[in-house]
């Protein structure tokens, strides 16, 4: 008789460890995250921003992977001193650690001081204190390993909508819900649990921009994620980590707000349905196979768990990859833009566009970087662009047998990934990105080049 089982293996075994931190910036720091804000420093704080760090050993060389309440960088080069220092302190390689962002638009804003922004004197004592609680987190993770075993399921939930509404008044798009355009509503769940049988972590793999409060909100907030995690915690007493997907065109319906409630009730429609797609997988370590039949008023299949023998086999690589660039100005051009320009919605996008085009240079391409990690047969990717939701869909799709994790903003902050269609119209996510047509489908074809490499091996 041949074996039935319900699906595909997906556990790793290894040693683990959990950490927290709280990095929430004092009020009165910078945080004008909006162009249209009329604030410029957070007055309150409606939930604190969390650290967390999980680290995953199966030799002497852990990988890391931290998740921070924070937006995005500003610059690149920001991150990439904050990596190094974070690299020869723990005489890691760069493939060994991912430093994801939540990418809340309600904290303050990853920059080095700037004298001319009000509550600017405050940014570096308190990225010197998330640098800190960086490391002390890690350090703690690596010394309170356990064995464990993480293993994925996959569900589903509708927070997330498409947010590319063509202007009913003109010819450009507007950067909100439309109800005409589906969503990836894809929910990918990570359980983390112990040989004692305790779940020690949930890992929320899910595309949504959280950008339920905008520029009413004067508050430094997780927006929906704070929320989420207090579901999950409440019922599971396990670390909650939200890994952002691929969200470029995806947020909630209702955004745009200055009402907290509205960013928390997101959070517990994320959270529940995290929930329930925990309480559909198998025990950990065990699998539902079909075991017989049984004769009764009609012939009944006998489905039972069983012990399974978790993979083992983990591993980690972050690979280069050139990309073409638009033909824009040079930073000192945008610079002499932004001075002139008295619009503050306008300032605000060409300061962001400058400090994009000083971490690119004058040249004609720009080399990003990917990570792909083995997690037994689960496959996690991400890079430090704001890819379409194309990219984890066409991945899903190459990749059928595979839980694949994707994610957003990891490792740095660059720009956005549209789909090759999407140049021709007027659109914020095509006019913001420095990278040339075709190049989120190039970054596709090579991610999926490279999970077939690490396969093999």
């Amino acid at each position: 008789m041949a074996t039935l089982q319900t699906r595909r293996h997906d556990h790793l075994s290894a040693m683990y460890g959990i950490a927290r931190a709280d990095i929430t910036p004092p009020v009165g720091i910078y945080s004008r995250n909006w162009g249209a804000a009329k604030h410029d420093v957070a007055t309150s704080v409606h939930r604190p921003l969390t650290l967390n760090v999980l680290t995953i050993s199966n030799d002497s060389s852990p990988m890391v992977f931290v998740e921070a309440d924070l937006g995005w960088w500003r610059p690149m080069s920001l991150f990439q001193r904050f990596q190094q220092r974070l690299l020869e302190e723990f005489g890691l390689a760069a493939d060994q650690l991912i430093f994801a962002l939540t990418h809340t638009h309600a904290a303050a804003p990853l920059m080095d001081p700037d004298p001319s922004l009000p509550g600017s004197d405050l940014q570096a004592a308190w990225l010197e204190a998330v640098y800190q609680s960086t490391s002390d987190s890690i350090r703690t993770a690596l010394s309170n390993q356990f064995a464990g075993i993480l293993d994925w399921h996959t569900g589903t939930c509708r927070l997330a909508s498409n947010r590319d509404l063509p202007d009913p008044e003109s010819d450009r798009f507007l950067c909100g819900y439309n109800p005409e355009n589906s969503a990836d509503s894809t929910l990918v769940v990570g359980r983390l649990t112990d040989s004692d049988g305790t779940m020690r972590a949930v890992l929320v793999n899910y595309a949504c921009h959280p950008t339920t409060l905008a520029w009413e909100n004067e508050a430094i907030s997780t927006d929906f994620i704070g929320a989420m995690r207090e579901t999950i915690e409440r019922e599971t007493g396990a670390n909650s980590f939200y890994l952002h997907g691929a969200s470029g065109e995806l947020s909630p319906k209702q955004q745009y707000v200055g009402d907290v409630d509205v960013a928390d009730r997101h959070g517990r429609q994320l959270g529940h349905a995290t929930l329930a797609t925990l309480y559909d997988m198998t025990p950990s370590g065990e699998e539902l196979a079909y075991t017989g039949v049984m004769e009764s008023g009609a012939p009944l299949a006998v489905w039972k768990h069983r012990p399974y023998s978790p993979s083992t086999k983990s591993d980690c690589k972050q690979i280069e990859l050139e990309l073409e660039l638009k033909d824009w100005p040079s930073a000192e051009v945008l610079e002499q833009q932004r001075a002139d320009c008295e619009d503050r919605a306008l300032q605000e996008r060409l300061r962001r566009k400058r400090d994009i085009r000083r971490v690119l240079g004058d040249g004609a391409t720009h080399e990003i970087t990917y990570s792909v990690w083995q997690l037994g047969d689960a496959i996690l990717i991400g890079s430090s662009c704001e890819a379409y939701s194309k990219l984890q869909t066409d991945l899903r799709e190459r990749f059928p047998n595979r839980t694949i994790i994707c994610m957003n903003l990891i490792n740095g902050t660059i720009g956005y990934l549209p789909p090759e269609d999407k140049y021709d119209l007027d659109i914020y996510q095509v006019w913001q990105t420095p990278f040339a047509k075709g190049s989120l489908e190039r970054l596709i074809d090579a991610i999926a080049g490279s999970i077939n490499s690490l396969l093999l091996l």
